[in-house]
């Protein structure tokens, strides 16, 4: 047989990249791409207001660490109000008109923030209501985006949907500090974040596109808020698996809001660093989730699901200790910091994505917002007690000690899980979730 010619050759050169795209069925999927471009648009202006925000707080306001603890507690405690009853409400509805309008409250909402330093009416007591209000918008966006998510891609492509969101978040990472640095230079860090509510408010106008037949779930008889937040909390119980990933969560946000209370605050005045190199430290750290997020399926077929979610944990371990002994003087700071930023977005990445996977994969359709949010209950519950501390500890005893104390305490964490918990043995990567059981 001859060889193809040159012009056969390009022609299936030119053909590769259709047919690829034809058997991936989640670029096939339209609403699923509305969706995912939706979320990158709003993820790259969050990474504006991920350093602005506490940076407004620092810099403009003359926070202490204490003050950005009860900030950052203020911003989890919803989670422990609210998420109970969010999960039922999201169950009962739709889970679109719900996205659709929270853009709109979220970028209204950052939008106060630059209005009210124009005027110089600008404090720390309403930076607390804003972290109050988009906590508590963030309870009820957070649930119904990942039921809905569940929705228009199903189980089987639940993992590759998941690494997709996470990649592109990764990407807003890689990017999207050194941005940020450069707007809270040129603008101050208070009108930085108007970059960010516009992301808001054109994510609305994408996710207004989606057209699905999502029709508003059916009401038991016999149904009440109370019942239904009880049908949630037998699903996580009974599940040796929820349980067990609750817990881990629950313990490892404890420790994640007090590292969030302190590292801006760390960078800003003990390393001397400038926003622009914070910046563009989290710009080379989301180097590490990018990477988690382009070998997720290869980890999962190598590991399974379950041990990624723990050794996930053990990163986040290590790169919280390097981060509590960088040594002075801007250049070794910067690096270092950079460094320990890139290792703390890989393990974190590695771990929410089959923490997240794991358990919508063994949870029926009709428990999904309430499985959701009492798991969101159970892990967020107690960490605005985790800022608190941290803050009071960085008050009386130093950031560099309170950092430490939260990389050690992730260390226990982790022996304990990878020593006790049933999570470590599960290598299945797909599940059938178990039919619904409705009580008599």
């Amino acid at each position: 047989m001859e060889p193809p010619s040159q012009s056969k050759q390009v022609f299936a050169t030119h053909r590769a990249p259709a047919r690829w795209l034809a058997r991936d069925p989640l670029l096939q999927n339209r609403n699923f791409m509305q969706f995912w471009t939706s979320s990158a648009l709003t993820s790259f202006g969050s990474q504006i207001s991920m350093l602005a925000l506490p940076l407004t707080a620092v810099t403009l306001l003359g926070a202490s660490p204490a003050q950005m603890g009860v900030m950052v507690a203020l911003e989890t405690i919803p989670f422990a109000l609210f998420s109970l009853h969010a999960g039922v409400w999201i169950d009962r509805n739709r889970k679109l008109p719900i996205l659709l309008a929270s853009q709109i409250l979220i970028g209204l909402i950052l939008l106060t923030v630059p209005a009210l330093a124009w005027y110089g009416r600008l404090s720390m007591g309403y930076l607390y209501c804003v972290a109050f209000t988009l906590g508590l918008s963030f309870v009820v966006t957070g649930t119904a985006a990942q039921v809905f998510l569940t929705q228009l891609v199903g189980r089987t492509h639940l993992i590759d949907a998941l690494a997709r969101f996470t990649g592109t978040d990764s990407a807003a990472k890689l990017v999207g500090p050194g941005v940020a640095g450069s707007l809270i230079h040129w603008l101050g860090a208070p009108f930085a974040i108007a970059f960010d509510a516009f992301a808001f408010f054109i994510s609305y106008f994408l996710l207004r596109k989606i057209r699905t037949d999502e029709t508003r779930p059916a009401l038991r008889d016999d149904s009440t808020m109370w019942n239904e937040i009880k049908e949630g909390w037998q699903v996580v119980r009974e599940s040796a698996t929820l349980w067990s990933l609750a817990i881990g969560a629950a313990l490892w946000q404890l420790l994640f809001q007090g590292y969030q209370a302190l590292v801006m605050i760390f960078a800003a005045r003990d390393l001397g660093l400038g926003a622009g190199q914070i910046g563009a430290a989290h710009m080379i750290g989301g180097i590490g989730a990018l990477l988690a997020a382009v070998s997720a399926k290869r980890i999962t077929r190598r590991l399974g699901m379950g041990p990624p979610i723990l050794i996930g944990l053990g990163i986040t371990a290590l790169a919280w200790l390097v981060l509590a002994v960088i040594p002075g003087g801007k250049s070794h700071a910067f690096i270092t910091l950079a460094g320990s930023l890139a290792l703390l977005d890989f393990g974190i990445t590695l771990y929410v994505i089959h923490y997240l996977s794991l358990r919508q994969a063994v949870t029926p359709d009709a428990l999904l917002g309430r499985m959701t949010a009492t798991m969101r209950f159970l892990s967020v519950a107690a960490a605005p007690l985790g800022a608190l501390l941290a803050g009071q500890l960085g008050e009386h005893f130093g950031l560099r000690t309170a950092l430490a104390a939260c990389g050690i305490g992730c260390t226990v964490l982790f022996i304990a899980l990878w020593s006790f918990s049933p999570v470590r043995a599960i290598r299945a990567t797909h599940f059938h979730a178990p039919a619904l059981q409705t009580q008599a």
